[in-house]
């Protein structure tokens, strides 16, 4: 029976690993789809580019921070219990590798690849696992102080903060110290739309981001015994309610329409397994209109030149995510119980914090010795000129 269970689990984590790596796809897509056609193959390379490095980093560095889990072991105790240490390491992994993917969608259209590349080795190998190590590891005895001081951990199911909100609040240091895409805003003030390229595929970004966001949710438990159709349900909810609310606060707009459930689903990542479906349509739906509002804020008022809106998307929702599973996730809200705001605040503060300042090292070392921004004639042209060589030579 245990070798049935070791089995059983592997595949179910398996499945959840290759459905979140499906994720990556989506990513891909909704870019190109945002940017200007002539950025279009760089976002591709890049996305695929950065999840290969996110491996390498998390295999060697990363994982063993967070878990303290290294592969040189010898290959029977890498086997034991059908190879399941390995497919979590897989799982978490397609974790890991979504900071870069959400970063890559702020900083477009004007951020050198190779220097991108470093950046994303220093966040996966050091920066993210450390506050995952935190949450998800006990690391620092953080989570028993917040149990002992307030009743209860600081509790994120599939990593609204832990995930979403840190590639968010990452992706803000970045953009902050690339500076607006040229011409994007006019020496008068005036703002120069830069429109997405192709809507069916940023429609198909959102579309395979949705489906695969249910492996992201429920395979969570990470085994079978822990599965639980009411993250599925809650994750329903919370991307038809930030679907519903993101059309009406956007005027009908399809960009924030089809941003409108990967608004919710971020926001549902941590108490979709603790809340009422009705606090997670609640939680989408606030999710949704804090997505349109903060976007234009930023874009419009503030003058911060994110492309996708990743910060709004997943740096905020992130956040309100993690404040809203102590909110719905309490019993007197219909939830299961077992939470506390106040540890949900200092959780989600604190995964802010480290972004912030891990961001700000990070692409401020890369700024002042190689440079994080493309020369003035290559962003006319468009992507890394080396990616356009690489199109350029096979058209030829």
């Amino acid at each position: 029976m245990d070798t049935l269970n070791s089995a059983n689990d592997a595949l179910f984590v398996l499945l959840g690993a290759i459905m979140v790596l499906a994720m990556h796809a989506g990513f891909a897509f909704l870019e190109v789809g945002t940017v200007r056609k002539k950025n279009q193959v760089n976002a591709l390379v890049k996305i695929m580019v950065d999840f290969s490095v996110s491996t390498i980093a998390y295999f060697f560095i990363g994982y063993s921070i967070a878990y303290g889990v290294d592969f040189f072991s010898g290959a029977d105790a890498l086997a034991s219990k059908n190879g399941f240490g390995l497919v979590k390491f897989f799982f978490l992994l397609t974790f890991a590798a979504a900071i870069p993917a959400i970063i890559s969608g702020g900083i477009a259209e004007r951020a050198k690849f190779n220097p991108q590349l470093l950046a994303t080795f220093a966040l996966v190998g050091f920066v993210y696992p450390f506050y995952e190590g935190i949450v998800w590891n006990n690391h620092y005895g953080f989570q028993d102080w917040l149990n002992v001081a307030f009743g209860a951990k600081f509790h994120d199911f599939a990593g609204s903060v832990v995930v979403h909100a840190m590639g968010g609040w990452i992706a803000l240091s970045a953009v902050l110290l690339l500076g607006a895409r040229g011409g994007r805003y006019g020496k008068d003030g005036r703002i120069h739309a830069h429109p997405p390229s192709n809507i069916p595929f940023l429609a198909l970004g959102a579309w395979i981001l949705t489906v695969g966001w249910f492996g992201f949710n429920v395979m969570s438990a990470q085994s079978i015994q822990g599965i639980s159709g009411l993250v599925a349900v809650n994750s329903l909810m919370a991307l038809v309610g930030g679907t519903l609310a993101a059309l009406v606060m956007g005027k009908n707009d399809p960009g924030f329409v089809h941003n409108g459930p990967l608004a919710g689903l971020v926001a549902v990542c941590a108490g979709s397994d603790v809340m009422h479906p009705m606090g997670a349509l609640v939680t989408g739906a606030v999710a949704g209109v804090l997505f349109v509002w903060a976007f234009t804020l930023t874009q419009n008022r503030l003058k911060i030149d994110d492309v996708l809106g990743v910060w709004p998307l997943h740096g905020l929702c992130g956040a309100w995510g993690g404040i809203a599973a102590g909110i719905f996730g309490a019993k007197a809200l219909g939830g299961i119980g077992g939470v506390s705001l106040v540890s949900q605040l200092i959780g989600t503060g604190l995964g802010i914090a480290v972004a912030l300042i891990g961001g700000a090292v990070v692409y401020g070392v890369l700024k002042k010795t190689i440079g994080i921004r493309m020369g003035t004639e290559e962003e006319f042209v468009g992507a890394d000129l080396s990616i356009h060589k690489i199109v350029s030579s096979a058209d030829d």
